[in-house]
């Protein structure tokens, strides 16, 4: 691939350029480059457009639903009650992004089921968590710290808060717990979101949860300072070699059992296919997914 002659601070807003670049990092897109550079250029790069599934949207309304139930008295979070809020909280849904319409009912997924199967997610979450037991400190909570000049940055799905500055993160899954080989890619995120709040709050949050309604499974972790420091250091080297691709413009691909699930496949070397040009100012977008247009994390 050619290398891009554009450094992200020679274009200025007076030349009428896009603004320097903003050194930024989520973990999502962070996850995407340890699986594949080529899958991170072409998400925050290309910006190319992935088709919405069933799946995705069916995990974006649970996380809703979970969310907007914390909204109720304690003693009013029963299953029926959040059962009930999966119809309005899939209306909502729809007039933000009309799309997903398309994807449930007509011409999509029987409705029916896909919403028997929201609704049976639902119900497993009461059976991991009680919710009238809790009183969580923060729902989708937006971090962001600086590291040396890098902005990290993402949403956290639960934040617990104990007297003496006790903190749990939690992280709401609707597939099922992954194997070994996947594991850490969960643990991972969950450790960026730490390492965020020790640096914003000065405190190492005490519990790390993934709550796996797929299957019903709860992984917890307890992070400690070498751990989260572990974090940043590889972060910052990750960071690194996200700038090293977008300076020489070499962004490889790299064929994995994930490969399978990827919607870019026919532009892929590996597959046979080839990568668009780059865009003007490829480094400042590779730089800086919040410019380019990065949305909130995908929910899972």
């Amino acid at each position: 691939m050619a290398a891009v002659e554009q450094t992200p601070e020679a274009a200025t807003p007076e030349a009428g350029g896009p603004t320097p670049a903003r050194r930024a990092l989520s973990p999502s897109r962070a996850g995407d480059f340890m699986q594949c550079p080529l899958l991170y250029r072409f998400r925050v790069v290309d910006r190319l457009p992935e088709e919405p599934s069933a799946a995705a949207a069916r995990g974006t309304l649970v996380h809703a639903v979970l969310e907007r139930l914390f909204d109720a008295p304690a003693a009013d979070r029963t299953i029926e009650a959040a059962v009930d809020l999966l119809e309005p909280q899939w209306a909502a849904l729809m007039e933000q992004e009309p799309e997903l319409a398309a994807l449930v009912g007509e011409g999509g997924t029987d409705e029916q089921t896909w919403m028997a199967d929201a609704a049976e997610l639902v119900r497993r979450w009461f059976a991991l968590e009680d919710p009238t037991r809790l009183e969580p400190a923060e729902r989708e909570l937006y971090v962001e710290a600086d590291v040396d000049g890098l902005t990290l940055r993402g949403y956290i799905d639960r934040l617990d808060e104990a007297p003496g500055d006790l903190l749990r993160v939690v992280d709401y899954k609707t597939g099922r717990s992954p194997s070994e080989f996947f594991e850490a890619k969960a643990l991972f995120q969950m450790k960026f979101y730490a390492l965020v709040l020790w640096r914003t709050r000065g405190v190492v949050p005490r519990m790390l949860q993934l709550v796996y309604l797929g299957n019903s499974e709860i992984v917890r972790y307890e992070p400690t300072e070498g751990d989260l420091l572990a974090t940043e250091r590889k972060i910052k080297a990750l960071w690194e070699a996200i700038e090293r691709a977008a300076t020489t413009g070499d962004w490889r691909p790299h064929r994995t059992r994930l490969c399978d699930w990827c919607s870019h496949q026919a532009l892929c070397p590996e597959y046979g296919g080839t990568p668009p040009p780059l865009p003007a100012h490829a480094i400042g977008l590779a730089l800086d997914p919040v410019r380019s247009g990065e949305a909130v994390p995908a929910v899972d």
